[in-house]
């Protein structure tokens, strides 16, 4: 990984002595004179650690900590020669990782830069081991859609926001039409492959902000925020249309097609949330009940 050090030191001599050094050690390093300049280098290039000595003309060391912890993701090691002025909470609570005092000793530097940077590294890669549990918390391992338990989390959201701006919200709800036929002829690994690729159709039709979901084994449910019913109808159409128009190839020399029922609903202002969901189960089950294959609206 290409390691990117700024020193910051208004004193050539120690800035280019110091630069020379960390350069030496491996690191690829930037130099600047001042805060300002050191705001410039860090706008146009991702810097890990700043290095920066406090006492510097304009914009003094323990800003310039402050606006990069708050405007950049990089670390800061503070210098200072003033050991009575500068304490080390203070530089410690402006979000510095460390404070080294002058004059400085390259060695110990360089011990404090890589425990800086080792630190930089783990946390890196919590947080990285945290999004990805939180990632698959609320995903469907198959399908990659979100799933049940994160559906009811979202809807109440959506439905808090329709209510405080007046604004349309629909509910899409879908079952796979004679699934359990399809899983007993050709296997639940085929039957997998199928829901995977109504998983993948369902993306492909939606927007940023719209939203899908395996709600239960063969069911799925889509969250249309800003949507009308009407409108929705339209979405819902263009997936059923979609999904019918893929040719499935369970078995070598057979090609079938897998179809979906859909129901349609759009919310109305104030009312319960399972009410809104029973509405759009009960337009599915009108769609299963004309034959399938059909999107049907219910609203009320």
């Amino acid at each position: 990984m290409d390691i990117k050090i700024l020193i910051v030191d208004d004193d050539d001599a120690i800035r280019d002595s110091m630069r020379e050094f960390i350069e030496i050690s491996g690191y690829h390093t930037f130099s600047a004179s001042s805060a300002e300049m050191a705001l410039e280098i860090l706008r146009s290039n991702a810097i890990q650690v700043v290095i920066t000595d406090i006492m510097l003309g304009g914009m003094d060391g323990l800003e310039l900590t402050d606006k990069i912890i708050r405007d950049y993701d990089a670390d800061v090691i503070v210098m200072t020669g003033y050991s009575g002025d500068y304490s080390y909470e203070e530089a410690i609570n402006k979000g510095a990782s460390d404070l080294v005092f002058k004059p400085v000793r390259f060695e110990e530097l360089l011990l404090r830069l890589k425990r800086v940077l080792k630190e930089r590294h783990l946390t890196l890669e919590r947080d990285h081991m945290l999004d990805r549990m939180q990632k698959l918390a609320i995903t469907d391992g198959l399908t990659k859609l979100y799933n049940s338990r994160y559906f009811y989390n979202q809807l109440k959201i959506e439905v808090d926001r329709s209510n405080r701006y007046k604004h349309p919200l629909s509910l899409l709800l879908l079952d796979i039409d004679h699934f359990k036929d399809y899983n007993d002829a050709y296997g639940h690994l085929e039957g997998d492959k199928v829901l995977i690729k109504i998983g993948e159709k369902i993306k492909s039709c939606l927007r940023m902000m719209d939203s899908a979901y395996r709600y239960g084994g063969e069911e799925f449910t889509i969250i249309l925020p800003e949507t009308s019913g009407r409108e929705a109808v339209t979405v819902a159409d263009r997936i059923r249309r979609s999904v019918a128009a893929e040719k499935m190839q369970p078995k070598l020399g057979v090609v079938t097609v897998v179809t979906i029922s859909i129901g349609v609903t759009e919310y109305i202002f104030k009312e319960d949330l399972v009410k809104f969901i029973k509405r759009a189960d009960k337009a599915m089950y009108t769609s299963k009940d004309a034959g399938r294959n059909k999107v049907s609206s219910l609203f009320a």
